[in-house]
């Protein structure tokens, strides 16, 4: 009796645990298999991710070879358009009619009367000796002639931006002036009176006359215009004269003031008329320079 209840209890109990397990069972598989979902799900999502970033770098390569394309597309047209622009640019040059450059130098030669303001040498006083007079020329008139030529550098033609049709050259210029020829030597006539003879003719005669270097700079207005007005507000003078003084000196500075005007008679060939008037703030050791001249020119640009 006592074995069968044992045996019934165990059977019991055997019953128990088999249906525990055909309980647990389902709910332990069933999880298992929803983690392997989940871990699937996980799995496919990364590959997509990561076919997501692969398509996306591909259509950025692809842009950029789109772009690239299209710009090497373009360039052909855009330097063929250049290239139109500038057949169209040598077309309208070789279409304008051809303009000669303004010439706006000009050399000329030019020549006139001169009149100093005091004679040159003297053998009239100290009793007719000479002394004390200049010595190596008898007395002179104070009228000559005078010839050279000058060379106007054009600088600009609006006088530095302050004045338009304005021009401001730069004049250098050369001028012999003959004054008298033959005069008698003031030796002469002191060798004579030593000697108690007239020795006229015996020493050599001289020719008075006088060498001017200038630079000075002209103001030339109405440029463009045939006939065109100019002014030298102050210019420099070299003057060397010939016979030298009783000192032996031959050069002394100064400075001179003209104006006058010119006029384009034909094309590139100009002629004019001055007048200037020359000072020197020194004489040379008894010479004076000092004097104006009036004269004319014939002029050609380069």
């Amino acid at each position: 009796m006592t074995f069968t209840k044992t045996k019934l209890a165990l059977g019991i109990a055997s019953a128990t645990l088999t249906m525990a397990g055909a309980l647990i069972s389902p709910q332990a598989v069933a999880h298992s298999k929803a983690e392997r979902v989940a871990e699937a799900a996980n799995s496919r999502a990364e590959a997509l991710e990561a076919q997501m970033q692969q398509m996306s770098q591909m259509m950025q390569s692809m842009q950029a070879e789109l772009n690239r394309v299209k710009a090497e597309a373009a360039r052909p047209a855009a330097d063929a358009e250049k290239v139109q622009e500038l057949d169209q640019w040598m077309n309208s040059v070789k279409s304008e009619p051809v303009k000669a450059e303004a010439k706006d130098h000009t050399f000329s030669v030019r020549g006139g009367w001169m009149h100093f303001n005091d004679n040159r040498g003297s053998t009239r006083t100290v009793l007719g000796t000479g002394f004390g007079e200049d010595l190596l020329t008898s007395e002179t008139d104070q009228d000559a002639f005078y010839y050279g030529g000058a060379i106007d550098f054009n600088i600009n033609n609006d006088l530095f931006g302050l004045m338009d049709h304005t021009s401001f050259n730069l004049e250098l210029g050369v001028e012999y002036a003959e004054i008298t020829d033959r005069k008698r030597n003031g030796l002469e006539i002191v060798a004579g009176a030593a000697a108690g003879a007239d020795l006229t003719g015996v020493q050599q005669t001289v020719t008075v006359n006088q060498l001017r270097l200038s630079a000075a700079p002209k103001i030339k207005f109405m440029h463009g215009s045939k006939f065109r007005p100019w002014l030298i507000p102050v210019g420099l003078d070299m003057n060397i004269i010939s016979p030298p003084s009783d000192a032996i000196t031959v050069l002394n500075t100064g400075m001179q003031f003209g104006a006058g005007a010119e006029y384009e008679l034909l094309k590139g060939i100009v002629i004019g008329a001055d007048g200037r008037y020359h000072h020197t703030f020194d004489d040379v050791d008894g010479v004076d320079t000092d004097g104006f001249t009036l004269g004319g020119s014939v002029g050609f640009r380069f």
